[in-house]
């Protein structure tokens, strides 16, 4: 038995989460964050060479918007800030520990050029 467009439909939370992973660079931050701790702007830019600093901003602010990152500002320098992952953010990492795995295993080179 074949189903229609209609019968089917994905979990809205399954769903909610690959739209927020899937798009592009938004791992790649995460990745970033759980490697190496806090970061500040210039640090992420610098580890992520590819994105435009207009795109990251923008990768921030929704990671933001959905308290997988936070931005904490120095009490010494209020335009000091850091990123960092929340408690929900950091939870990712097992996630994306097994991503790693997958890629290792079924990515080729030649796909990632």
């Amino acid at each position: 038995m074949e189903l229609t467009q209609t019968e089917f439909t994905l979990c809205p939370k399954f769903e909610k989460t690959f739209s927020i992973l899937g798009k592009k660079w938004n791992g790649l931050i995460i990745d970033v964050l759980l490697e190496n701790g806090p970061q500040r702007f210039v640090d992420l830019a610098a580890k992520i060479p590819m994105v435009s600093d207009r795109v990251l901003v923008e990768r921030l602010k929704e990671l933001e918007k959905e308290k997988i990152i936070a931005r904490n500002f120095s009490c010494k320098e209020s335009s000091r800030s850091e990123y960092m992952l929340t408690e929900k953010g950091a939870d990712l990492q097992k996630a994306i520990v097994q991503l790693q795995v997958w890629s290792e295993k079924w990515v080729t080179e030649e796909e990632c050029s």
